[in-house]
């Protein structure tokens, strides 16, 4: 009872310092909530016990602790008035739990690492409640949505807004039951009006667009194209058996009239996410000083490792991270007061091309030929091209002197001709993949110098990134632009084909007459998390390995088929999306005789480990998680690790995909792909599909027909594409699996 009083007593204080009326609510909320234990193999029950503790900043917590950490069921109170009450695992928000905002408005579930993520419930200020799953604080799943004006979503969502199969009922009586599309109407369906007029067909972006038919309850109907520019507008009225009243209905009445009441509501945006409150725990006392400086001494002592198990808990403090920010619309990590991170000096991936370099000049007719191609102006992008924009001899050259000319600035590389291969049709390109051309110029363009990749392509071709990592630069043999590629990219917005966005040849002047084509494409691992492990995927044995020494390896090798030991789990939408888009685009792939392309696949591993040893970690790593002592982070001397920064989740397909990556153990030689250990870990993936540019040629049937000599035909990589296109597909959804 004491203790109650002593609790009381100074949770109230700390009330009336905050100044925030919101918190008054929790003082009932604090003795009226239970939440049961976390269970916790680890820990010693004996060592956990009750604290009430006032942390520096001034926030407030009482509850159960154990090793300076909260652990097991306890409440914590932030100075700006946001409370959590709920269980706990070594300092992070994890288990059954709710979170309360100044606000009023508060959500009640699972919490994984300080982010919504399960089954929850969130009420908002003006009484809008979600009941359904979360994933990383992101509504993503089966939920229903009641807003405030009494309308009403159940369905399925995807990354924060409805998506896939679902229902809206207005409180007018009217309902929609079909197909979204990142929160509107999309795809086939049924638009029911009180009056009992019915709509039935194909919608797009709200409205109703394509093949329709509009009906009316005495059974006369109105079959067509629908358009809300009525010039587009056709079909035919058929009138019921009993009248013909309607035979002078306009279609756009219902773009005009019944469409008017049946707008959808927006969700209430969370402003502050539960995962941005990371707990303040550092100088609650001498033992959290000891821990970091023996956590901060590891990194210096171990080589980067894999990671097998948990983090510890002095690296989940360093790292709570918010996939929204502060605010929901912005973008990228955030780093707050009360949440530092760890960050050493990063070495890039390249070396620099500066002044010496072989390929110094190369790179600076590079950079003036494009400053010039992007900036020269040219007719309006419509993005319906005619065919003549991809004629191969669709290309623009020009001469670009050392003393300038009349549309070439003077430079001090030497002479040389600029060749821009079907400049409309890259142009077009760059506004369908939303590329600000000044942004585009000042990646590829600006003061900073390109980097040479260290070693080039098997086909012998260079690789030169941007000094924002933005692009990448590929030298070539041959160019050619399909308008097969420009259709398939923009029917399907979520393809994991390459992005091209310009095709250019350099040809030097005088007695060299050098020609170097390159294609300028998108970088995938253009991100601010840290890729841990990169590989690159075909679905072959033959050479499939990566001939370097273990010790060697390091975060910027890519490894292949015979080194993955991983299987990735994604959440159910996320992967029937994967698997249908798979599908799209080897289909498209096969079709043009395309082959030898890959899947590159990069993970970020959300929790980073090791297990203390003497001596340097392999790059694979020898963790182990069961040895009951907290593990370590591992980092190499010349690599940054930015200990889980946060960042904004996907909206997008492939890039920043949340997922659970499976340990696996290949038990045979015969097998690609590993058996399941049940040892897993979250992950943030980044994938797509590259290399493909190889037709399967002359050369290719030549090294398939030679190959196939010394090994099994199926095992090597170029086979016919479209038996390459099956081989490919098992594989990868052996790999990327449906999370159950």
């Amino acid at each position: 009872m004491n203790k109650k009083l002593s609790f009381k007593k100074s949770f109230e204080a700390k009330l009336k310092n905050s100044q925030v009326a919101a918190k008054k609510k929790a003082i009932s909320l604090f003795t009226a909530m239970s939440v049961a234990h976390v269970d916790d193999e680890e820990s010693n029950t004996c060592d956990v016990h009750h604290v009430e503790k006032a942390l520096p900043g001034g926030d407030f917590y009482t509850g159960q602790w154990y090793k300076s950490l909260s652990h097991g069921r306890g409440n914590y109170l932030w100075t700006d008035g946001c409370m959590y009450i709920g269980e706990w695992f070594k300092g992070k928000i994890m288990g059954k739990g709710k979170f309360f905002w100044p606000s009023g408005a508060t959500y009640e579930g699972d919490f994984k690492h300080g982010f919504m993520d399960g089954q929850g419930t969130f009420t908002g200020i003006s009484g809008d409640t979600y009941k359904g799953s979360w994933i990383m604080n992101l509504k993503q799943g089966e939920g229903t949505y009641s807003y405030p004006n009494g309308d009403c979503y159940e369905g399925e969502w995807c990354h924060g807004y409805q998506e896939g199969h679902g229902i809206y009922r207005w409180k007018n009586g009217n309902h929609y039951d079909g197909q979204w599309n990142k929160g509107l109407m999309n795809g086939n369906g049924k638009m029911v009006w009180s009056n009992g007029n019915k709509y039935e067909g194909s919608w797009e972006e709200g409205i109703p667009k394509g093949n329709g038919t509009y009906k009316w309850p005495d059974g006369s109907s109105y079959i067509g194209v629908w358009c809300k520019d009525g010039k587009e507008q056709n079909g035919t009225y058929h009138p019921s058996d009993s009248q013909t009243d309607n035979l002078d209905w306009d279609p756009q009445q219902m773009f005009l009239e019944d469409l008017k009441d049946c707008k959808i509501c927006p969700c209430e945006k969370i402003l502050i996410m539960p995962s941005e409150k990371m707990p303040n725990w550092t100088g609650t006392a001498k033992e959290n000083c000891r821990m970091q400086k023996r956590f901060d001494g590891s990194l210096s002592r171990h080589s980067f490792s894999d990671f097998d198990g948990f983090s510890s808990a002095s690296e989940e403090n360093s790292r709570d991270g918010d996939e929204r920010g502060g605010n929901i619309n912005q973008e990228g990590p955030v780093t707050t007061a009360s949440s530092p991170q760890l960050v050493m000096a990063m070495k890039k991936q390249g070396k620099s091309i500066s002044r010496g370099h072989k390929n110094y000049e190369l790179m600076l007719n590079l950079q003036l030929g494009i400053r010039h191609s992007v900036g020269r102006p040219g007719p309006a992008i419509t993005l319906e091209l005619k065919s003549s924009a991809f004629d191969p001899n669709e290309k623009v050259w020009t001469r670009f002197p050392p003393e300038g000319s009349k549309h070439t600035p003077s430079h001090q590389s030497c002479e040389f001709r600029w060749k821009d291969y079907c400049p409309l049709v890259f142009r077009t390109l760059r506004k369908l993949f939303d590329v600000d051309a000044a942004d585009y110029m000042l990646s590829l363009c600006g003061s900073d110098a390109l980097r040479e990749l260290s070693s080039p392509g098997k086909s012998g071709s260079f690789f030169y990134l941007t000094s924002d990592d933005k692009y990448m630069i590929k030298t070539m043999k041959k160019t050619e632009a399909k308008a097969t590629y420009y259709k398939h990219v923009r029917s399907f917005k979520d393809t994991l084909v390459t992005k091209f966005f310009g095709l250019h040849c350099v040809k030097l002047t005088g007695a060299v007459q050098k020609k170097v084509r390159f294609v300028i494409m998108g970088n995938l691992f253009c991100t601010d998390y840290v890729i841990h492990r990169r590989f690159d995927l075909k679905g072959s044995f033959q050479g499939r390995t990566t001939a370097i020494p273990e010790s060697e390896i390091d975060p910027t090798t890519t490894l292949k088929d015979l080194d993955l030991n991983y299987i990735f789990r994604l959440q159910k939408l996320w992967f029937q999306e994967f698997r249908r888009q798979v599908d799209k685009d080897c289909d498209f792939l096969e079709r043009e005789r395309i082959m030898d392309y890959s899947l590159l696949v990069g993970l970020h591993f959300r929790e980073v480990h090791s297990t203390p040893t003497s001596g340097a970690l392999t790059p694979t790593g020898n963790g182990d998680c069961e040895n009951g002592e907290a593990p370590r982070l591992s980092q190499a001397s010349n690599d940054q690790l930015v200990i889980d920064p946060t960042g904004q989740s996907s909206d997008r397909l492939g890039i920043k995909i949340a997922a659970r990556a499976e340990k696996t153990v290949r038990k045979t030689d015969c097998e690609l792909v590993g058996e399941p250990t049940g040892v897993t870990c979250d992950a943030i993936l980044f994938f797509g599909i590259i290399d493909i540019l190889q037709d399967y040629d002359i050369s290719k049937k030549l090294e398939h027909a030679y190959k196939s000599m010394q090994y099994d035909p199926t095992s090597i990589s170029a086979v016919d594409p479209k038996l390459y296109s099956k081989r490919f597909r098992d594989f990868i959804f052996k790999v990327f699996v449906q999370d159950t």
